[in-house]
């Protein structure tokens, strides 16, 4: 399974910006997607998850109300609206998969990765 991200930017504080990533290799009706992120010294925290049936999307706590993930497992692809953008929104952003379908919070049971995508988010 590969998947490829779109979108990453540079936008003000307040902004918005959509990423997006494309599976291919494998369709991701089975596996649970997600959009984790990263900044230098820091661990990579999962920001959205969506689970293979599309129902109850799970966020973490500072994006959410602001932050929106959806996925068309007909297309294979996987999305996330960022509005209302802040300064510590800054990150490398990557879509991940999961065998399973169900998602469960931490990196290190995603089993494929995209190259990552960079959001800066600065006045």
């Amino acid at each position: 399974l590969q998947l490829v991200e779109s979108g990453g930017g540079s936008v003000q504080p307040g902004g918005s910006l959509r990423l997006s990533c494309v599976a291919s290799g494998l369709p991701v009706d089975y596996y649970a997607l997600a959009w984790l992120r990263q900044v230098p010294g820091k661990k990579r925290e999962e920001v959205a998850c969506i689970k293979f049936s599309g129902d109850a999307p799970r966020y973490m706590e500072s994006v959410k109300d602001r932050f929106t993930v959806s996925r068309n497992n007909g297309k294979d692809t996987l999305t996330l609206q960022m509005d209302s953008l802040k300064v510590e929104d800054t990150a490398l952003y990557y879509c991940a998969a999961r065998r399973g379908g169900l998602c469960a919070g931490d990196a290190s049971v995603y089993n494929y990765w995209g190259q990552g995508v960079q959001v800066t988010v600065s006045p």
